[in-house]
Order: C-alpha cells, then sequence, then structure tokens
C-alpha cells in the first residue's frame, strides 16, 4: 500500500472542494448554524469538518471505502494483521476487547493495576476477573506490570480462563516483558490483550520500548490522542494470530460504540500514521533527545528526582518510556497534588499525573526547548515556592498485601444488585457495589465484587484530604459507600 495517502483527509478535501452540502446531520451545517462565538472560539475549520462518516465524507453505502482503506494503512503500518479505529477512545476499545475474548466463556486473567475501563468492561459482560496481582513496590508505592513467573502462576491456577489482558505502559510509563508473557499465554493456546493506550507512538521508534504486536500481543488497544496528535477520542485496536475472531471483535465493539463517528477523529487518526510513517523517526528522536536533557536538567534542580533506574529491575519494570518524566518531590517536602495545584495556579502548566509524593511531565513529538525550558523554569520557582507551602496531609499508605481485595461476588452482580448506601466506617467487611477510583491514574482501589477493607478506606480517605480526586463514588467526598445489600 502506499503510505503517503491518508485516504479520509483526502476524502474530506474532496467533499470541500466539490461543495457538498447534506440535509443531514450535524444540523449546525458546517458551522453555517453555530453561535458565532462559539465559532470563534472552537474555529471556523473545525466546524467545517464535522460531516457526516456515511452520506456524507463517503456515500451512504461507503462505497469509497476511506475507512476501510484508512485502517488497513494504520495496520501495515504498525505491523499488524488488522486496524480498527474508534472514536470512542481506548475506554471502548479495550472493552470490545473483553468482550470478544471472555464474555460467556467465564474467566478472563487480568492484571489488577487495570484501568477503569476495563472494570466496565467486567461489569458489562459479566466475566469472572481473576486477578493478577501487579508488583508492588512498597518504596516508591506504585504498581509495576506483572511478569512473565505471575502470569504463568495464574494460568496454572485458572487454566480454564479465556485469555489474559495487562497494561502496559503504566500510566507511570513503565512495561511489562511483554514477548514473555504472549509466549506463556500462546503455549496455552490462549490471547494475550495488552491495554497499551499509552503507546500509540512505540512502534516508529526503535529506542522506544517494544511495541506489542511485535512481542507478540494478540490485540492491542492504543490512544492516539495520548502520544500521538490525533483528537480526544481518537483510538485504534490491532489484531493479529487466529486466537480472536476479527469479526466477532468488530462486532462487539459496534454494540458500544457510536452510530455516529466523528470525521474530524477518524481523519486525524489517518494523518497521524501518515506523518509517523514519514516523519516519526526523525520527530520520535528529537522527542527522546529532548527527554533526555530535561531529565538531567529537572535533576540538577534542587528538591526533584527524576525516576529512572529505580523503575527497572528484576522485581520491577521491564522497560520504561523515557518520553514519560516521573518526578519525585519528596525532597521538596510537598505532595504531588500541591505541586500540580500550584503549576497550574501560577505557572499555567498543567501536569500528566500527580500523586502523593510525584509529579509526571508527558512530553510529546511537539515539545521543544521553548516548552522543556518553560517547565524547567517553572519548576525552579516551585523549589524557591516550596517552603512556604503547608506541609501536606500525611496519606495513610497500604501494605501491599492489604491492597488486594477479595473478590466475593462478580463485578456485574455487584454493581448491578440491590445496594444500599452506608457511612463509610461501616462498609469495611461489605462488599462494594461501585469502583472507587483515584484519578488520575485512573485504577480502581475498589472494585464491584470486592470486600472493602480498613486499610484501603484510610488510604482513600486520607488521600482526599491531602488533594486525591475521586470521582466514581455515588458520594465523591466519601461519607459513604455503596455496597451490597446484605
Amino acid at each position: 500500500m502506499d503510505q503517503n495517502e491518508a485516504p479520509l483527509v483526502d476524502a474530506l478535501a474532496e467533499y470541500h472542494r466539490l461543495d457538498r452540502y447534506g440535509f443531514t446531520p450535524p444540523g449546525h451545517r458546517q458551522g453555517h448554524g453555530a453561535d458565532p462565538r462559539v465559532r470563534a472560539v472552537l474555529g471556523e475549520q473545525r466546524f467545517r469538518s464535522d460531516v457526516l462518516a456515511s452520506a456524507g465524507l463517503d456515500s451512504r453505502s461507503s462505497s469509497g471505502g476511506y475507512l476501510k482503506k484508512a485502517e488497513q494503512l494504520m495496520a501495515e503500518a504498525v505491523g499488524a494483521e488488522q486496524a480498527f479505529f474508534s472514536t470512542c477512545g481506548s475506554s471502548l476499545s479495550v472493552k470490545a476487547a473483553v468482550l470478544a475474548v471472555a464474555a460467556g466463556k467465564g474467566d478472563l486473567l487480568v492484571s489488577r493495576d487495570a484501568h477503569k475501563s476495563i472494570v466496565a468492561g467486567l461489569v458489562f459482560s459479566g466475566i469472572q476477573p481473576r486477578w493478577i496481582q501487579p508488583r508492588w513496590d512498597p518504596e516508591l508505592h506504585l504498581a509495576h506490570p506483572p511478569s512473565p513467573a505471575d502470569v504463568e502462576q495464574m494460568w496454572n491456577r485458572y487454566p480454564d480462563a479465556a485469555g489474559c489482558l495487562i497494561v502496559s505502559p503504566t500510566p507511570y510509563g513503565t512495561c511489562a516483558d511483554i514477548a514473555a508473557i504472549a509466549a506463556v499465554c500462546h503455549d496455552r493456546g490462549k490471547p494475550l490483550i495488552v491495554d497499551e493506550a499509552w503507546g500509540a507512538h512505540l512502534p516508529f521508534h526503535d529506542d522506544l520500548p517494544t511495541w506489542a504486536m511485535d512481542a507478540g500481543a494478540d490485540i492491542c488497544v492504543v490512544s492516539v490522542h495520548k502520544m500521538g496528535a490525533g483528537f480526544e477520542q481518537g483510538s485504534v485496536y490491532h489484531l493479529q494470530g487466529d486466537l480472536v475472531d476479527p469479526a466477532h471483535l468488530s462486532a462487539c465493539a459496534d454494540l458500544l460504540m457510536t452510530t455516529s463517528p466523528n470525521s474530524i477523529l477518524y481523519s486525524a487518526i489517518d494523518g497521524w500514521r501518515r506523518q509517523m510513517v514519514q516523519h516519526g523517526a526523525e520527530l520520535l528522536g528529537n522527542a527522546l533527545a529532548l527527554s533526555r536533557r530535561l531529565r538531567t536538567d529537572i535533576e540538577a534542580l534542587p528538591g526533584f528526582h527524576v525516576l529512572e533506574d529505580e523503575l527497572l529491575a528484576v522485581e520491577s519494570s521491564y522497560d520504561l518510556d523515557r518520553m514519560q518524566v516521573l518526578i519525585d518531590l519528596s525532597g521538596l517536602g510537598i505532595s504531588g497534588y500541591q505541586a500540580a495545584d500550584w503549576l497550574r495556579d501560577t505557572h499555567r502548566i498543567d501536569m500528566g499525573l500527580s500523586d502523593h509524593r510525584r509529579i509526571m511531565a508527558t512530553l510529546s513529538m511537539a515539545d521543544d526547548e521553548a516548552t522543556a525550558t518553560r517547565l524547567t523554569d517553572a519548576l525552579r520557582a516551585l523549589a524557591d515556592a516550596a517552603p512556604t507551602m503547608t506541609p501536606p496531609p500525611p496519606v495513610a499508605l497500604p501494605a501491599p498485601h492489604e491492597l488486594e481485595l477479595e473478590t466475593a461476588v462478580l463485578p456485574r452482580d455487584a454493581f448491578f444488585g440491590p445496594t444500599e448506601d452506608v457511612p463509610t466506617a461501616e462498609a469495611v467487611g461489605r462488599v462494594a457495589a461501585e469502583q472507587i477510583t483515584p484519578y488520575p491514574p485512573g485504577i480502581p482501589a475498589i472494585v464491584p465484587g470486592e470486600v472493602i477493607n480498613a486499610a484501603v478506606i484510610d488510604y482513600l480517605e486520607s488521600g482526599l484530604r491531602a488533594g486525591m480526586v475521586l470521582p466514581d463514588p455515588a458520594d465523591p467526598a466519601l461519607t459513604t459507600i455503596r455496597v451490597l445489600q446484605k
């Protein structure tokens, strides 16, 4: 195929050249009906490009095949057998993968550091998760991906599970040994799903961690908007091998996705693929060089420590995406929550992640010396301001074994069962009927169906006082928790 083509982008240009007009949605009619005040903020071209995918960008029967060709080009570009575009984010794509592999088949091995969207897939499907515990780092208090031995141990316990799902890279940029884990799964004739939402860029530069398809995964899901140049919600899920039926995977996605996909999102994914094929090695090479310099510059600032070597060891992570710059603030005596808020309020900079002791700067190929200097200048000012800040409230960090909650009920049965809201202190020992997820990074501390313990309650309550955000529970202030009725 000609990777210099971008069929969706070209089709949109042709739509405008022919001056097409649709008596169809969207009702703003390429912006003519939109409020001028909104057009001034969002841009004329954004509205002009928002056209119906079928009976608009393409014919009513999609006879032009623009989307199909764009997906084929993507698959060829990254070395997958098939690729499918999604305009509902990787949250949809990973749910589709879960449904296609395990729905109606019982169990699925799932890394417990899974994103909340995966838990949603468990709720939808009625699947029994068999949690693979990640390697909790008690010193850094973060989760490393499971090892191949961890996965093999779980297969020995649950040999009839339908497949395995892991997250790599994690929100902290650390990566699993995907090739070895895929081999463990394939020895049993079972598929491996990789939630690689943070890894869309990985196929396009040799100095980045191994791309899941190259490592033998059967399905991998990427968010083009995270580390690529797509719009928010743009996602691609990739497939290879014969362990997952592509027609069934597509049908599962169709159950979940909108019937009105956004042509702008599709076209941005298509154009980004072409850009990466043509210029990705150079662009990402420049970004990696910038990351190395930025890491050195931040490490030299008083009170800051950039995590790298301590994230990579036999008992921790297999690899690291160094475009994710994880910064420990313990030397400043402030929390990541405080730092993120201060940087936003005083320097108009938003950080990619914050927790009780760290912030993360997520670099992309769009960053340059100017943006890097803006960050280091802001961090230098943060170091000067830190002594004037009130020391953060302590967060009660559980021991690793205290984070391993017992699953007593299927997530679906707990979520849809008869529930009651009880005072948080009375929730200990009860079965959760909602998920509670510190965000970011979006990994649930409590999943529906799990038995709540006191240590996790203390962690969440103390985290809230320190600045943690909990968007999931019915009561975000956590004065009550929704549990199954006795």
